[in-house]
């Protein structure tokens, strides 16, 4: 019996050994068949959008590379470090081909272990981030805060808890036997050592006031209020002297106790978004809209929204807190016409008070300004730059003259700087007799002229005397025999009209502090331009037609810098600066 078992025992496992033989090789069968690649080809783009993929070569795109091998052996398709540095992002393990699409600077390292990715800790506030210090730029940009970049922190869990660390709430210890409490951030409460006999550890509970009553501090609600520093809001103030929730005189705690057991946002506080400036019942101050916490008459305590604009400036307007604007220092702002001694300032409304600001003396400064919309309302800003005239009078076409993004000029028509003619002008003009020519600021044509014209330093031998000569004209007129032997004029008539001194008048005053003008107080003079026929010296205000001396075929109006010997067949214009009070001409 006891062999017969023994038989069947021994059948039995010769039978299991076999079944274990067919189930392992079809095991081995059907692992081997699994280890069989999935994919025979790396593509670079495959026909569903997907970039560096190990597949079937049927899904490539054929657009793009592929290769008969694993993505990793590819150059195009290569690991490495796709760095953002416009974001501030580094990327590890990036194909190449991908990094490059998205506009990223791919470096060969796939750890990104290079130093514009080294991670640090982020400070924004009462948060935290562990990102790379260009990121840590990024966000404190986007918040509107300084950047506070702490490369010490070694990791994510040691930044995180710097967060916390910044958590404000109720710090409760006992003093001298008494509970109290301060209203401060978990790093003071837990890391700083309190005056006095101290007994037992600081405690602290975020979010709380101390004047919770489930703390049983001995500091409790008041009707008084308070300024926090770095804070634009008006606070309650606990009997600790602790601040407590945004004043709301609706929400004492005999109206609400609820108010004095937690910290309340400054958005679910009273008038939020409204500035309350000089609001009795609310201190919910916001300093974009023009408020602070500042002494005041309030219903409660002695603190209220201090009103931060400006009103009825210098120019009549009102302006909000922060906004700029430009004033011009003289009589008149025309294009061209800016009068000698005149200034351009910058105006500053800055807590409640306008702030003048004058720009570059000479006017080598003028002031511009542009306003902005946004949440707020239009916004004004005004800044001071370079007055850049320099090369108006250079420019011979309406688009070079009038391009703000290098100069600050004007164009006119009527007249022409010889100096700027074009070549075949300027060889027409040369074959002409030279007694016969006209010089200078001739007729007809166009002209670039400064918008903004330069002070000059009228009393010193300075650049006054060679920029207002740019404005000197010499117009030679020829006359005939009329019927009864008077003098008749034949050509270039137009320069014996008033309206052509006026017009050599505006060409000079355009160029500096030159021509007959007023100064900045509004003194005129017309010291400032000399005109004289053949070699006579006339008054400007009588006119061009009196006074006109028969000549022979020809005679000449000129303007020139200095009184040039001049024959006896010419009549000439000639001017000087103007000054100041004193007012020195100019020439035209």
């Amino acid at each position: 019996m006891k062999e017969e078992i023994n038989k069947k025992i021994i059948r039995e496992t010769v039978i299991s050994l076999i079944l274990f033989m067919i189930i392992l090789s079809f095991v081995n069968i059907v692992v081997a068949e699994s280890d069989w690649p999935a994919y025979n080809a790396c593509c670079e783009k495959t026909e569903y959008g997907a970039w560096c993929q190990n597949t079937q070569e049927a899904n490539c795109d054929e657009s793009y590379r592929k290769t008969p091998t694993s993505c990793d052996a590819t150059s195009f398709c290569k690991l490495g470090c796709c760095v953002d540095s416009e974001e501030g992002l580094c990327m590890k393990n990036t194909p190449q081909k991908v990094c490059e699409i998205s506009s990223g600077t791919w470096l060969d390292d796939e750890e990104c272990n290079v130093a514009q990715c080294d991670l640090g800790c982020c400070v924004l506030g009462d948060q935290a981030s562990f990102v790379t210090l260009t990121r840590c730029k990024r966000l404190s940009r986007i918040y509107g805060l300084e950047t506070n970049f702490k490369r010490d922190i070694g990791n994510e869990a040691e930044c995180i808890l710097l967060a916390h660390a910044q958590d404000k709430g109720a710090c409760v210890f006992e003093i001298e036997g008494e509970r109290t409490c301060t209203f401060t951030t978990r790093a003071e409460c837990t890391g700083s050592k309190k005056s006095g006999n101290v007994t037992g550890e600081a405690e602290f509970f975020k979010d709380y006031l101390c004047s919770a009553d489930e703390l049983a501090t001995s500091c409790g609600p008041t009707r008084k209020t308070m300024c926090v520093e770095g804070e634009d809001e008006v606070y309650f103030k606990d009997s600790c002297g602790n601040p407590a929730n945004i004043y709301d005189a609706n929400r004492i705690y005999s109206k609400d106790a609820s108010y004095w057991q937690r910290v309340f946002h400054k958005s679910e506080s009273c008038g939020y978004d409204k500035g309350n400036i000089k609001s009795k019942n609310c201190g919910n101050c916001d300093y974009l809209m023009g408020s602070i916490c500042g002494e005041g008459d309030a219903s409660y305590g002695d603190y209220y929204c201090r009103d931060l604009n400006c009103y009825n400036t210098l120019n009549g307007y009102n302006y909000r807190n922060g906004e700029s604007w430009c004033e011009f220092g003289g009589t008149e702002n025309d294009d061209g016409l800016d009068p000698a001694g005149s200034r351009y300032f910058r105006h500053i409304c800055m807590h409640g008070e306008e702030i003048i600001e004058p720009c570059a003396d000479f006017r080598n400064d003028v002031c511009i300004e542009e306003s902005f919309g946004g949440g707020f309302g239009d916004f004004t800003e005004a800044a001071c730059r370079v007055n850049r005239w320099t090369d108006c009078i250079d420019q011979f076409t309406e688009e070079s003259c009038l391009n703000t993004d290098k100069r600050d000029c004007f164009w006119v028509k009527g007249v022409h700087y010889d100096g700027s003619a074009s070549q075949n002008e300027a060889q027409q003009l040369a074959s002409q007799d030279e007694e016969k020519k006209s010089v200078g600021i001739v007729q007809g044509g166009y002209i670039c002229l400064p918008k903004n014209p330069p002070g000059l330093e009228f009393w010193s031998d300075g650049n006054a005397k060679s920029i207002c000569s740019l404005g000197n004209s010499k117009q030679v007129v020829e006359f005939e025999a009329g019927l009864f032997g008077d003098p008749k004029c034949k050509e270039n008539c137009d320069v014996l009209e008033t309206k052509w001194v006026d017009n050599m008048n505006r060409v000079c005053m355009s160029l500096g502090d030159c021509g007959a003008h007023t100064n900045f107080i509004g003194d005129y003079t017309d010291d400032g331009i000399v005109w004289k026929q053949n070699g006579k010296r006339k008054n400007i205000q009588t006119g061009l037609l009196e006074n006109v001396e028969e000549s022979s075929e020809s005679s000449s109006v000129e303007a020139v810098t200095s009184e040039d010997e001049i024959g006896d067949d010419y009549e000439e214009f000639e001017g000087t600066q103007t000054g100041g009070e004193d007012e020195q001409m100019f020439n035209e």
